[in-house]
């Protein structure tokens, strides 16, 4: 699928630059809403959008593709009321990193044959249009859920839309599967560094001392928009707590070594780290 018209529903760093890299890909129609008028502004003055919609109804009623780019919450509100406004043949997507109860909502509405979710993995901690890039999804996976066989259909469509549109490597994934295993490798680092900065920062002696590259590197993410983080967190409480129980129990052996004093263990627990971390770029590193 290579839309014709597309309706963009939030155009801060992912909806954003969903707008502008259709834009420069030649979409002939590229239309956008934005809560925050400045987002909306700004992503007319960058020229990734045609048209800028004051109302959602309005911005996807010409629309073929609708991307709706709000947090998890938003987004399933948005199911429920776009409905109507929507051409009776236009596909529907999402962008959120929660995809079950995203993809379920969808069904509800009765939008099951005309929608499935997407992940595009190329998080920022940036929020507003000042995350948003032209080439952000040139390349990146994209996890796309089908709503289930009625919505096979609607899945293949997107799915060559992310490939043929934005350039990125679409990949089909069951919705709770997706879930459960980005609450390991999105939703947990999330929550372990906040709560690293919290650690650190909420003492006003170590907030004033000199903060090295690892630490700044590590907690990265705690500068995410804490408000779509609630609402992913509590929509993936389940998944998430495993994981963190799993991180919790990792801690506590490291406390068990240190209470010890025993170097030899704890070497052993720090190679294996490093040789798991080294195994990501160069998977012949680890030892098995």
């Amino acid at each position: 699928m290579r839309p014709q018209s597309l309706a963009v529903i939030g155009l801060g760093a992912i909806g954003g630059s969903v707008a502008w890299q259709a834009r420069i890909a030649g979409v002939a129609s590229v239309v956008g809403y934005a809560k925050d008028p400045a987002d909306g502004f700004q992503a007319l003055q960058a020229g990734a959008l045609h048209n800028l919609a004051e109302h959602p109804a309005r911005a996807v009623r010409d629309a073929d593709l609708v991307v709706l780019a709000t947090p998890p919450q938003a987004t399933m509100e948005l199911l429920e009321t776009l409905g109507p406004a929507l051409r009776p043949d236009a596909l529907i997507t999402d962008v959120a990193s929660i995809k079950g109860p995203i993809v379920a909502r969808a069904a509800v509405a009765g939008l099951g044959r005309r929608f499935a979710g997407s992940h595009p993995f190329v998080g920022t901690h940036l929020g507003g249009w000042a995350g948003a890039r032209p080439d952000r999804f040139q390349g990146a996976v994209v996890y796309v859920s089908s709503t289930g066989a009625a919505g096979d259909v609607a899945a293949r469509e997107i799915m060559d839309c992310w490939r043929s549109v934005f350039g990125a490597q679409p990949v089909l994934i069951d919705a709770a599967a997706h879930d459960a295993q980005l609450a390991w490798t999105s939703h947990l680092p999330q929550v372990v560094a906040t709560a690293l900065a919290r650690a650190v920062l909420e003492t006003p002696d170590r907030r004033g001392a000199s903060l090295g590259t690892g630490f700044r590197d590590t907690t990265r993410l705690a500068a995410s928009p804490a408000e779509m983080w609630v609402e992913i967190l509590i929509l993936n409480a389940g998944p998430v707590r495993e994981a963190l129980a799993r991180q919790q129990g990792e801690l506590a052996e490291l406390g068990q070594l240190l209470a010890r004093g025993d170097a030899a263990a704890l070497r052993r627990w720090l190679q294996h780290g490093a040789e798991l971390r080294r195994g990501l770029d160069d998977p012949g590193a680890t030892s098995g």
